[in-house]
């Protein structure tokens, strides 16, 4: 065996939270997740307090790089669904983070190793020209540039997930 083929693929991870979604619509959510992730999956759904009749799930993903964004793109289009999908960055790879909401739709960001958002310089520099002199508009620039909206959408269905467990998916084989 060359040194070539011994080498592992890389594996990205992250977590798919399901901040709510109707209960109807939760073993369509577990199927395209399985879909995504080419194996099925069981969610451990739990009450989501912030919504009455609905449901929440976390779920610890391993994969390929690019995974978070299948994950995302599997989700994208329940309505009345609200998600989020991290993927950690790896050793030549960058991370993700993916949120979406009925009314807001999908916002991606890139993040760093510590999974923080980082705004590209031309993402920057469009804020600046925009707002120009105002300091107001610049700041609404930036706000759009992190995601801000979604983040405050989301932040009440983060909340209510404090005490929930999460479910690892380990590779077998």
């Amino acid at each position: 065996m060359d040194v070539l083929s011994s080498r592992r693929a890389p594996i990205a991870r992250g977590v798919l939270f399901v901040h709510s979604s109707p209960r109807a619509v939760c073993a369509h959510v577990e199927w395209a997740a399985g879909r995504a992730l080419g194996q099925a999956v069981n969610f451990d759904w739990s009450e989501q307090p912030a919504l009455p009749g609905s449901q929440r799930a976390e779920f610890y993903w391993e994969g390929p790089p690019g995974t978070g964004a299948t994950l995302a793109s599997a989700m994208h289009g329940w309505e009345h669904l609200r998600f989020e999908v991290t993927e950690d960055a790896g050793p030549g790879t960058d991370g993700g983070r993916w949120l979406h909401t009925p009314d807001l739709g999908i916002f991606y960001a890139q993040t760093d190793t510590v999974g923080n958002v980082v705004v590209p310089e031309d993402r920057i520099r469009y804020a600046m020209e925009v707002a120009g002199a105002n300091a107001i508009e610049l700041h609404q620039e930036l706000r759009v540039a992190l995601g801000q909206s979604w983040d405050d959408e989301l932040e009440p269905f983060r909340q209510a997930s404090d005490l929930n467990a999460v479910v690892w998916l380990h590779q077998v084989g």
